[in-house]
């Protein structure tokens, strides 16, 4: 079985996600008692997220290329980055390795174009709603995504790091997710919820909404399945 490489950490709480959805995804597969060949690496978030705050991106690319070399060196086949937001610096990290990166943007915006969906609303963090980077990728493939008004960005972002990154699941924070939702609905005419940051699923989905929901970290689990199981095919 070909091994998946895990660069993750950021925050564990979604990397625990990730690494119950490729278990649980082999196991529904193939079977049995089979589960998923995994390589982890997982990174301490504190240091990451304050180099995030100060926008040293350099820094925490060097960091995330390191981990990408030591998942080469250790035997994976593929990488996958447990994250949305550090897709920013995923050019360090394609540039660090001659491994397969599974971009998340583009696996997301393929899911979204298998739908009627072409304006969803983008949940994230500051960094990934503001910046140009996640949304340009999404744009490329035809997906044009909306953000929430500066005032919800901030909350969205605040529960993130605040709550959901630290294993907090809140009553109120789900209801001001869903406000900020039906009001883009409304006024904005979105049609669809991108769940752009992989600890969202924690606090929101599909039976929540009534547009389609496109849960980042499910569909890179699901990707990532897709590959090994092509590798194998090949191989044979």
């Amino acid at each position: 079985m070909a091994t998946i490489g895990l660069i993750g950490g950021m925050s564990w709480e979604s990397t625990a996600v990730y690494y119950r959805l490729l278990n649980e995804g082999v196991r529904t597969r193939l079977g049995g008692l089979h589960s998923a060949d995994v390589l982890l690496h997982s990174l301490d978030f504190a240091g990451i997220a304050e180099m995030q705050a100060q926008g040293d991106w350099a820094a925490a690319g060097a960091a995330l290329a390191q981990s990408a070399r030591r998942l080469e060196h250790a035997g994976a086949s593929c990488l996958v980055l447990c994250t949305n937001t550090m897709h920013k610096v995923a050019d360090q990290i394609t540039g660090a390795t001659k491994l397969p990166f599974l971009h998340l943007a583009d696996v997301t915006a393929q899911a979204i174009r298998a739908t009627s969906a072409r304006r969803p609303l983008l949940l994230a963090t500051r960094f990934t709603m503001e910046q140009a980077f996640y949304r340009d990728r999404l744009k490329a493939f035809g997906v044009e995504a909306l953000v929430p008004q500066a005032q919800e960005r901030d909350e969205v972002h605040r529960i993130i790091y605040e709550e959901l990154c630290r294993g907090r699941i809140e009553a109120a924070s789900k209801a001001l997710y869903l406000a900020v939702i039906e009001r883009a609905i409304r006024e904005e005419g979105a049609d669809g919820v991108i769940l752009g940051c992989t600890e969202i699923g924690l606090l929101l989905s599909q039976a929540d909404c009534a547009v389609p929901v496109f849960d980042t970290t499910a569909l890179h689990v699901a990707a990532a399945l897709d590959y090994v199981g092509e590798v194998e095919s090949v191989a044979a």
